[in-house]
């Protein structure tokens, strides 16, 4: 991490606090998401962001790899879905779901039986040396705030990646047979 500095040395355990805030360098989201997870244990994780990048996605497969990630979803931004393609096999990977909707949010959700655990920062999943800002909380309210909000958006104002992708398919076969009849099953979504 940035700095040179540990996510411990800059914020203190989740047992011992409700609400933490940070706003400096050396933090970034996936480092938070593996401390998280080291004091939660395995859970379901939900992500929201404009923009990722290789370096993340990379590093949140490690950690569903250890089995410390249940159930994933990703929400990122449309407008930045060139790079978000790019990235689409990797991102599939590490998540159960990726929708696509217009959004600037950056929130990391971590729960399990036992823990509500909202990130809130100002940094895509990307790195960089500029000072961000975040805020970690274990409040139930704030939790299930964002939840709701993001279920909001990736259920009815979102594009998911997989249907996009099947759609694409679908819509080069018909091309290919010189149709634009749907051939076989029905694209999920329509088609």
């Amino acid at each position: 991490m940035g700095c040179g500095r540990s996510v411990d040395k800059i914020l203190r355990p989740l047992s011992t606090t409700r609400h933490q805030y940070y706003l400096g360098t050396g933090l970034h989201t996936l480092g938070l998401l593996g401390w998280i997870l080291g004091q939660t244990g395995p859970a379901d994780v939900y992500v929201s962001t404009f923009s990722t990048s290789d370096a993340f996605l990379s590093g949140f497969l490690r950690l569903k790899k250890k089995g410390l990630i249940r159930h994933a979803i990703l929400v990122a931004d449309l407008k930045a879905s060139r790079k978000t393609v790019q990235l689409c096999q990797l991102m599939q990977s590490c998540f159960d779901t990726v929708c696509l909707s217009m959004n600037h949010s950056k929130v990391v959700l971590v729960q399990n039986d036992h823990h509500m655990v909202t990130s809130i920062s100002s940094q895509n999943q990307t790195y960089g040396d500029r000072a961000e800002c975040t805020m970690v909380t274990t409040s139930k309210e704030a939790f299930l705030t964002y939840y709701n909000g993001l279920q909001e958006v990736s259920l009815y104002k979102s594009i998911i990646l997989d249907e996009l992708f099947g759609r694409i398919t679908q819509q080069n076969r018909n091309k290919s047979i010189g149709t634009n009849e749907p051939h076989g099953n029905s694209i999920p979504g329509g088609g």
